[in-house]
């Protein structure tokens, strides 16, 4: 069977490893998923690039329960939803993580992406075109490359293409909490609140344009909504502690390093703990890690 691989260059090892019927390769060590697990859905935070310790391995650490990252570098929903191998695993877990991802790599009315690269922009749809006519969309090969290009050259046609997406976002992640079966923990892990910076495409603001409003349409339907903004100590140690080689720094300066993995780490637990029923109780549906 052909896989797509996240398997990043030397010196850090991702160990990639597959599950039996999905196309998509993970970050490893593969787990045996016999036992009980919890299932890490999510993108390039949840995978841990530059991470040697990310944050589903310090919680399993912590809970001494397997903690499956099913994490995908630029995942969004729908790379999530087109899995029917990933789907069954994570069906047969005891409780899901799901990473917030931002509302840039979804295919909607105006363009399609990869199916399993949900950051690769494949082609402008009709409307799109219509939309913006002196564009040529085949200089694009990403998303984020594409809106900011777009929201550059005319803001308000942009805010069309920006209010669909933010639509699409909210009825795509709706969809997967409720196909996904087990208890799903919603995880906001970003350097900003939701409620600031949900205005432009540049990655300083992911999950790009994903606004409070958005998530209070989401969460509702997921058992227990856990909110980590990285603190500030965190965010000043940049990327100490974190590896990779020097073409990739300029990508490892975008993603949090190891302090905001602890504190991503940190925030899931006493609720993980409460859903599984380790005898620890939040006694809230939403949880604010600060």
């Amino acid at each position: 069977m052909n896989h797509d691989t996240a398997k990043g260059p030397a010196p850090l090892d991702y160990e990639p490893c597959g599950y039996a019927g999905s196309n998509l390769v993970f970050r490893g060590p593969r787990q045996c998923l016999a036992t009980d697990y919890v299932a890490f859905l999510g993108g390039s935070e949840t995978y841990g690039r530059f991470i040697r310790r990310p944050f589903p391995a310090l919680v399993e650490d912590a809970l001494g329960m397997a903690c499956v990252n099913f994490g995908w570098p630029n995942a969004g929903p729908d790379v999530m939803l087109g899995d029917p191998g990933l789907e069954r695993h994570v069906a047969r877990a005891r409780a899901v993580v799901l990473q917030v991802p931002g509302a840039l790599n979804l295919s909607n009315r105006f363009y399609r992406v990869h199916p399993r690269r949900n950051d690769r922009f494949l082609r402008a749809m009709r409307p799109m075109q219509s939309l913006f006519p002196d564009v040529d969309f085949t200089e694009y090969a990403f998303t984020r490359h594409l809106l900011k290009s777009l929201q550059g050259m005319a803001p308000e046609r942009f805010d069309l293409v920006r209010d669909e997406l933010r639509t699409a976002w909210v009825e795509r992640m709706i969809d997967l909490v409720h196909r996904i079966g087990p208890p799903v923990i919603l995880l906001w892990f970003a350097a900003r609140l939701p409620e600031r910076g949900a205005q432009r495409p540049d990655v300083t603001y992911d999950p790009a344009f994903v606004t409070r409003a958005m998530l209070d349409g989401v969460a509702p339907h997921a058992a227990r909504f856990v909110e980590v903004t990285t603190s500030a100590a965190a965010q000043k140690m940049g990327t100490r502690g974190m590896i990779f080689t020097p073409e990739e720094a300029e990508a490892a300066r975008c993603l949090p390093g190891p302090a905001a993995h602890e504190e991503a780490a940190l925030g899931l637990l006493p609720v993980l703990r409460e859903v599984l029923d380790m005898g620890e109780s939040t006694d809230a549906q939403h949880v604010v890690a600060r």
